[in-house]
């Protein structure tokens, strides 16, 4: 995969060096030739100049590039800068740098921006995932702000202990990913139970997150009928959201 990072500081030196460990072409542009000697990257290509500037892009090759990541500490460079690969250039994949919590409403798709990675929220979401149980917390947003990957950790007197992932109805536009059990990430399954303490993590919409919580905090229970096969005096009745009665008379 051929990718090009603009800005070479430490957060651009750091993805350029992860992504040189896993084979992938690189490309950095910065304006000030004498990053390359300090960088310390073996095997990276560089390019000298003004990355607003569609003459440097387009000596980026950029119409051969697969992503683009725009990591300076200047929130208009890293705007221009995707804007400018997504309609210029066509590129398949913009990643943007927020470096102002206040500028994340701009990183969106019509600055062409794929996937903005805010540090400053990240770190808060860090924080809030270590105190916060029983809420779901919003790790990264993608897709211009369309989805979002939350992490929800199960209370032990949850309803959701003891029932399989199967038994709930999550939301059409909300998706099980992964579930952390005991520091061991598990691919979830339809007939895993949920156990207290499990860390579950979601591929969900924006406008999808309040009805998982509601589900994953037990307010949207409901006595739909159970699964068939399971019987009456042994089955919990299961947990549903709005869309609960999706296939029922």
């Amino acid at each position: 995969m051929r990718v090009v990072i603009v800005g070479s500081g430490a957060v651009g030196s750091s993805i350029a060096r992860e992504l040189l460990a896993h084979d992938h072409e690189v490309l950095l542009i910065d304006s000030k030739p004498e990053v390359i000697g300090r960088s310390g990257l073996r095997g990276a290509r560089w390019l000298i100049g003004d990355a607003c500037e569609l003459s440097t892009l387009a000596d980026a090759d950029l119409p051969n590039t697969h992503v683009v990541v725009s990591a300076t500490g200047d929130d208009k460079v890293n705007l221009v800068v995707s804007l400018l690969a997504k309609s210029e250039f066509g590129v398949g994949r913009t990643v943007a740098r927020v470096n102002n919590p206040k500028n994340d409403w701009m990183f969106d798709d019509a600055w062409g921006v794929d996937v903005a990675v805010s540090t400053p929220r990240m770190m808060t979401a860090m924080v809030e995932e270590a105190v916060e149980v029983g809420d779901i917390v919003r790790l990264l947003t993608l897709r211009a702000g369309v989805s979002s990957l939350v992490e929800f950790t199960v209370p032990d007197e949850s309803p959701l202990v003891g029932r399989t992932m199967a038994f709930v109805a999550w939301p059409e536009d909300s998706t099980a990913v992964a579930i952390l059990r005991d520091e061991v990430p598990i691919a979830p399954s339809e007939d895993d139970v949920i156990e207290g303490g499990d860390q579950l993590f979601f591929l969900t919409t924006i406008q999808a997150e309040d009805e998982l919580r509601a589900i994953l905090s037990g307010a949207a229970e409901s006595t739909t009928h159970a699964p068939s096969g399971a019987t009456a005096a042994g089955a919990a009745e299961p947990v549903s959201g709005s869309s609960a009665s999706r296939g029922e008379d």
